[in-house]
């Protein structure tokens, strides 16, 4: 069994490799500074004629928001799996295609979202989501089985600074050795989820090994606040994290909370199983 993953150097492409490995797969792992490029079709094409792979999995992105990466992640997410997408149909129509999704691309109304509910371009990022959801389901229409996962938050040890869980955990593991600094946060009561990416890989796996079901939402269904996160990460060192705290001002949150609804994937036999403070403890201690 041969299976490829666009984006193995990020956590969901190192847990994934991980896994698949554990289930005897050859992994073939592109990671963005490889001369594979995935907007390059002619490239793609040749990768799946060599390979047939029982398996392609898209995780590559540029995983922000931000207006300013609106061309980068158009050409790795949409490009990226149109390519992936036709050069399977060309060559290898029994290859399954795993698309990963964002509960950013819905609309929130500060429910448990779920993989029936209705898309929105709120951001640069979802439209791009958006875009390459409509050609997996136009692919899958052509007989391609191609799969879409709705990642919710979710963390590791492998996790970059510029994401609040690994802010604070560097800045505690700081503190904890002497360190006098404040921790900057804009808005303490924004909440969402904070699943562990190990867990939330073998959520894909159980998805792409059956056909009934396409898509689904990936998440753990709970919710917690960045103030909860402080509590919880300041509570292993034995710390009062209020005396660490600098409020940015005037900080507007993209939203105030994000939370999914997994009844489907729970359905089909997956459950995530490091919990919020287990998962605190872990990043804590590989910090």
């Amino acid at each position: 069994m041969i299976a490829i993953i666009f984006g193995a150097k990020g956590q969901d492409g190192y847990y994934l490799t991980k896994l698949l490995q554990q289930k005897g797969a050859e992994v073939i792992g592109i990671k963005r500074e490889d001369e594979i490029d995935i907007r390059d079709f002619g490239i793609v094409k040749r990768l799946v004629q060599d390979y047939k792979p029982a398996y392609i999995f898209h995780l590559a992105a540029n995983s922000t928001t931000s207006h300013q990466a609106l061309i980068e992640n158009h050409q790795v997410i949409v490009t990226g799996s149109l390519n992936i997408l036709e050069s399977v149909k060309i060559s290898s129509p029994s290859t399954k295609v795993f698309l990963s999704g964002s509960g950013l691309q819905f609309k929130n109304e500060g429910k448990p979202i779920k993989e029936t509910d209705p898309f929105i371009a709120s951001s640069a990022y979802g439209m791009s989501r958006n875009q390459s959801v409509i050609a997996a389901r136009y692919y899958r229409g052509l007989g391609i089985k191609s799969y879409v996962g709705y990642f919710f938050n979710h963390d590791s040890p492998l996790r970059s600074e510029r994401h609040v869980s690994q802010k604070i955990i560097k800045a505690v593991k700081r503190i904890s050795e002497g360190s006098n600094e404040k921790i900057e946060i804009g808005d303490l009561s924004v909440k969402k989820e904070w699943g562990f990416a190990g867990d939330i890989v073998k959520g894909i796996w159980a998805l792409v090994q059956q056909d009934s079901c396409m898509e689904a939402v990936i998440g753990t269904g709970k919710a917690y606040s960045i103030q909860e996160w402080m509590e919880t990460c300041f509570s292993l060192i034995g710390k009062n994290w209020r005396d660490y705290l600098l409020i940015k001002k005037n900080f507007v949150p993209e939203y105030k909370i994000l939370v999914s609804d997994p009844f489907t994937i729970f359905s089909l036999g997956w459950q995530p199983e490091i919990s919020f403070e287990q998962l605190a403890q872990m990043m804590l201690d590989k910090s």
